[in-house]
């Protein structure tokens, strides 16, 4: 590139030297135009530089990954954290890639969140290319070990890993490095009524008292015992006391109406046997084929005298 005129400095001191350097480039391929594979070539071999390596890109090229486990940001937390962006800057780079024209976060939302309130225009990144599942799992991996999921968006993770890209809760579990049955637990709290696990998600409620629920079927029973625990304040040993004694109260299944035609034969029998021992029996069926019978006596002499007629059967 030739040396610039009094004029070229000029322009270069109002628009700044990135964008008169980038202009004079494009001038000198319009001049000397290359091949278009070999732009295709030279636009390849910058992304590939780009990949792995930290550097800085504008906060208003960065977009958050609709796809990512987490979707509560106390707002709290995120100006705690802006006010120390503003003194000491962003210490640990975002995990982005690159989607079209702009960068999509792996890991780091919480960061990207608090530098817009800080109102840094730049953030650092690593750029990095990751498939769907990968994208999910590395979101899921730095939430998890932060603690910043709650309960129920730990949960929907799991199971979008196991749904979406069929893996197993074993898998899961050695990805999280957590056991398998800590994994089980976890998603089980999915199948509590979703007015329930929205208090669990806003913190009314605890893990705790929420697993303690799930032995209650009915959904607006555990709406109800759930309100219970805020109003009162229970603790998880006295919800799962509550519990137990509501399932000790429910009443006996009712019996299986039974077809009225085998009420009426079974009647009928009692009825020969009574005429025929002279007293009340009564015959107690457990299922099809087995069953037990009963005959009364009031007295010995009377008790004497069924075994008698018993014995004359022989």
């Amino acid at each position: 590139m030739g040396k610039r005129t009094g004029l070229g400095k000029g322009l270069g001191a109002i628009f700044g030297d990135e964008v008169m350097e980038s202009a004079a480039v494009e001038q000198e391929m319009k001049s000397h135009p290359k091949p278009e594979n070999q732009i295709v070539k030279t636009v390849k071999e910058e992304e590939e530089q780009e990949t792995g390596r930290e550097m800085f890109l504008k906060i208003s090229s960065i977009e958050p990954n609709h796809d990512q486990p987490r979707t509560e940001f106390k707002e709290e937390s995120l100006i705690e954290l802006a006010e120390s962006m503003k003194e000491y800057g962003v210490l640990q780079p975002l995990l982005v890639q690159k989607k079209g024209d702009i960068y999509e976060i792996i890991a780091g939302e919480r960061r990207w969140r608090a530098a817009k309130l800080a109102g840094l225009k730049e953030v650092p990144v690593v750029i990095r290319e990751y498939t769907k599942q990968q994208s999910m799992e590395i979101a899921l991996i730095e939430n998890v070990q932060r603690e910043d999921l709650n309960p129920i968006e730990e949960a929907k993770a799991y199971q979008r890993l196991m749904q979406e890209f069929g893996l197993k809760q074993e898998e899961i579990a050695a990805r999280v490095a957590k056991n398998r049955v800590t994994v089980t637990n976890s998603m089980r709290l999915l199948k509590l009524d979703e007015r329930v696990q929205d208090m669990l998600t806003q913190n009314l409620i605890t893990g705790g008292h929420a697993r303690a629920l799930l032995a209650v079927e009915d959904y607006d029973l555990q709406f109800q015992l759930a309100g219970k625990i805020v109003s009162e304040n229970l603790s998880v040993r006295e919800v799962e006391k509550l519990v137990k004694s509501l399932s000790k109260k429910k009443e006996p299944k009712e019996k299986k109406e039974e077809d009225e035609g085998i009420v009426l034969i079974f009647r009928e029998l009692e009825d020969r046997m009574k005429s025929a021992m002279g007293t009340k029996v009564s015959i107690n069926r457990k299922d099809k084929n087995k069953g037990r019978v009963e005959i009364e006596y009031y007295s010995e002499a009377e008790l004497e005298r069924i075994v008698e007629l018993i014995e004359s059967i022989r």
